[in-house]
Formats: C-alpha cells, structure tokens, sequence
C-alpha cells in the first residue's frame, strides 16, 4: 500500500536563512513520500535564488498580496490539496524538525481515520530541552494555553494525547479535514488562525493529538518574548472574532469583557503602565476593529 503523500506548506517573507535551514531539516527527513511549497511573500534578501539554488525541487509560489499568515498559508494549502496532497503540513520557516519528525506523525494520524489534526512536541530553539508547546486547551474563560510550555522536558507527555488545538508553527491537517471544514479562516490575518481551524475540526467530529515522540524546534516565541503593540491588536480583535464565530455562552463574553475593561483602565490610570500606552492604543483600536467588522490586515 503506498504511503501516504504528503505536502509542507512554508511561508517565508525575507527570512533567508531560517526557511534554508527550515527546508535543510525536512530533507533529512526519514518520511519518502512528501513535496515541499514554499509561499514567498515578496521577499528582497535573495530568498528565492538562494531556495531554487540550494532545493531546485522545491515549488516556489511567489505571492502577489499579503493576506496574512492565514490568507497567504491558504495559498499553499489549496495548492497542496490541488496537487493530490493527503496531509498539508502548514510549517513555520524558523523551525527545525528531527529526522523522524514528518514519519511519526504521519504513523500517528494514520493509525485512526478520524485522528483529522496532529502535532510534534514543540521545544525552544535555543533551549532545546524546554517545552514550547505540548499542544493547546482552551480554559473556562475560551483563553487558550499551551500545555507544558517552558517546562523542562522530563519526560511528562510520554503518549501522544488529545488536545484542542495544535500551535501553528507545526500542524499536520488531513485532506478530508480541509475538504470538509475549509482551510485558514483568513479574517484573521494573524493570531488565533489556528485555533480556530482546530476549534472548527473538532466540532465536525475530528481527534487533535499532540504527538511527542514527533520533536521539533522553534526559533520563535522564546521565553523572554514580549509581544509588540501589533500582537495585542490581533489577540484583542481575533479573540473576540472566534468567541462570535463559535457563539461562546454568555459567561465567556462577560469574563472576556471584564478582562479587557480591567487592562485597559489599569494601562490608563496607573503609572506604572505608562509604557504599555501603545499597547492601549492598539487594544482599543482591535475592540473598535472587532465592532466594525474590519478584518484582515491592522
């Protein structure tokens, strides 16, 4: 029976050497039966010469508008599904997959026709023992949370297990869940696109599982990450577009607009804030945004 095929979908915009080094990993991967799409977002650093120089068998689509990490990763993903992909695998540029990374979750997924989703055992890139992500859950509130994340690997997740959602860096989805639920929801722009796409899944009746044995590592979102102004427009605005899209009960809503009102008073009234003020400014602007039904692009 022949392996399934499998298709990864890279968007790069001027990140030279992450996405070489990115594609550098998946080539060493033991999995035979796989293709690779890279989306380039009008990069100026030699990107592309540099990918069709180093993996001339690398299909390179050049993208003519910036859509976003959902609109532009949507691109890739019509393209994988047109080419007769099983799996798209939507991957970061600045991550590192271990040689098995690709066969164990592809062994996974096919062990069970409704396992729709899965996902690696995501590390930091520059801790390489330390958790970023071990899956995701919503809590009460809808606010999502990434299991074991900057926990030290000591051997905690020890069996693939099921998740709400898998982080965006590394997402393996089935065909028949893009056919059935769609792709990307490209409103988003950026930031909680996949949640939402796992959100949407599992409520057409798909299993999401975390796969650890599956190891990669992520460059972004280090521990001592902070998010700039932009972040806080899109998790404000994109939060509230999936509570409406999901019709989250009405405790969810009111928690939510509590938190917001209680940020926003503090990075108002305190002085300790005052350098959060850009953040208020975009916090606002996302709640404006979400009431005036403005997707996409801030």
């Amino acid at each position: 029976m022949p392996q399934p095929y499998v298709i990864t979908v890279i968007l790069n915009t001027n990140r030279r050497t992450d996405t070489l080094e990115a594609l550098a990993s998946l080539e060493k991967n033991t999995y035979p039966n796989q293709a690779v799409i890279v989306l380039d977002n009008a990069s100026t650093d030699g990107s592309v010469e540099a990918i069709r120089e180093a993996f001339p068998q690398v299909e390179i689509i050049s993208l003519t508008e910036n859509l976003g990490y959902a609109g532009n990763n949507n691109v890739g993903i019509e393209a994988a599904i047109d080419k007769g992909a099983d799996w798209v695998f939507v991957l970061n540029e600045d991550t590192i997959l271990a040689n098995d990374c690709l066969e164990r979750l592809v062994e996974m997924g096919e062990s069970d026709p409704q396992i729709g989703i899965v996902g690696p055992l995501v590390y930091h890139h520059n801790e390489p023992e330390v958790i970023q992500s071990a899956g995701g859950m919503l809590g009460p509130d809808w606010q999502s949370r990434h299991l074991g994340q900057n926990e030290p690997d000591l051997g905690q997740f020890p069996h693939p297990q099921a998740v709400e959602w898998i982080s965006g860096c590394a997402i393996l989805v089935r065909r028949a869940v893009i056919e059935q639920v769609g792709a990307l929801d490209a409103r988003f722009f950026y930031y909680w696109e996949e949640t939402e796409w796992c959100l949407r899944s599992r409520k057409a009746g798909w299993r999401i599982l975390m796969v650890p044995q599956a190891k990669l590592w992520h460059k972004g979102v280090q521990r001592d990450y902070t998010p700039n102004p932009s972040v806080t427009y899109y998790s404000t605005r994109n939060r509230l577009l999936m509570l409406s899209k999901h019709h989250a009960p009405i405790r969810v809503w009111a928690q939510t607009s509590w938190q917001i009102t209680r940020t926003l008073t503090s990075w108002t009234i305190k002085p300790q804030w005052r350098s959060m003020r850009p953040h208020r400014a975009a916090m606002l602007q996302g709640l404006r945004d979400f009431l005036g039904h403005r997707w996409g692009m801030r």
